[in-house]
């Protein structure tokens, strides 16, 4: 393989550049009171049984709310719902109602008291199974107890079609559409299917 080399590097003191990151929709609270924020610092800790988590900030006004109930839900995001992503990122519930503000909608969930997000494509219902505080965010493990996804993403097997989505990244302030496909897993160590010779054919 013949890849470029970024040989000429800077060395800085430890930071937080591991990009991109889901910017996800967190709901929480009820669905007659609900509440949402915008959280990147997310991801997946664990397959079987699946673990998740988020990081918030201890004074963000959804801390408490997540803290009480020991629920969230993770609200996918998609190209279409980039304003809302920023806007509750940067608001506060405490102040107003960021839902109504930017037009989004709540809906009950199956396994958790937290409302999901009708806009978002996939929302994870998730319980908390333990808070570790890091520094200047708490993390809140948990385990994702139910899935919620949009029948129009289904292909005709029941698989999950994600890409036609069209979700977002973010990667150092900045919020991208994902691009074009450029593999799937294990696509590098996957054997092609032999074509039949000549001879082959003509046996058949």
């Amino acid at each position: 393989m013949n890849y470029h080399s970024y040989e000429d590097k800077e060395h800085w003191k430890g930071s937080v550049l591991t990009a991109p990151l889901p910017p996800v929709l967190v709901s929480c609270g009820t669905v007659d009171k609900p509440n949402v924020l915008t959280v990147a610092w997310t991801g997946i800790l664990n397959t079987q049984p699946p673990v998740t988590y988020i990081s918030v900030r201890p004074e963000r006004y959804s801390y408490g709310l997540i803290k009480e109930s020991g629920e969230f839900v993770i609200n996918l995001s998609t190209e279409e719902l980039v304003k809302a992503v920023d806007y509750c990122g940067v608001k506060s519930g405490a102040k107003t109602d960021k839902l109504k503000d930017m037009g989004l909608t709540a809906s009950k969930c199956e396994t958790v008291a937290a409302p999901m997000i009708d806009q978002s494509p996939l929302s994870l219902e998730c319980k908390v199974r333990q808070i570790i505080p890091l520094g200047t965010h708490d993390m809140f493990m948990a385990d994702i107890v139910g899935v919620n996804a949009a029948k129009e993403l289904l292909d005709e097997n029941g698989r999950l079609c994600l890409d036609r989505a069209r979700l977002l990244a973010y990667s150092h302030g900045e919020y991208y559409a994902l691009g074009r496909r450029l593999g799937s897993f294990g696509y590098s160590v996957r054997k092609k299917k032999r074509k039949p010779n000549k001879s082959q054919k003509r046996t058949k």
